[in-house]
């Protein structure tokens, strides 16, 4: 099975379907995403606008869901910003700005204090 995200014209993801593989495929057994895009915008009118996404993460970094930015650009997906402090590293992921403790206790991050606490159970 494939997966397209449909994007809004600001690349916001609002909604992640499912394609039969039968849809993508020739003769050749080879994926093309512009027949799953063709596909999609039947069912859901020409205006919509996709992007294949993979489950597996093989491509565009990562599998998004509702509310992901598509950076076309850079070809990959950015999930939304956790807190407003933290920012975006080169790899597209966010980072606190403090580094989370290495030292096997496990943390959440408190955005008034800008550090992270330690999780009691």
């Amino acid at each position: 099975m494939a997966h397209f995200a449909e994007i809004n014209l600001e690349n916001i993801v609002t909604r992640v379907i499912v394609v039969a593989n039968s849809e993508l495929t020739e003769m050749d057994d080879v994926e093309h995403e512009d027949r799953g895009i063709e596909f999609c915008q039947k069912l859901f009118g020409p205006e919509t606008r996709w992007v294949q996404c993979s489950y597996n993460h093989n491509f565009r970094k990562r599998f998004p869901g509702k509310g992901y930015i598509y950076d076309s650009e850079a070809d990959v997906f950015i999930a939304p910003r956790p807190y407003p402090s933290w920012s975006l590293n080169s790899n597209y992921d966010w980072e606190a700005p403090v580094p989370y403790p290495n030292d096997g206790m496990q943390y959440f991050w408190d955005e008034d204090s800008q550090d992270w606490v330690v999780h009691e159970i």
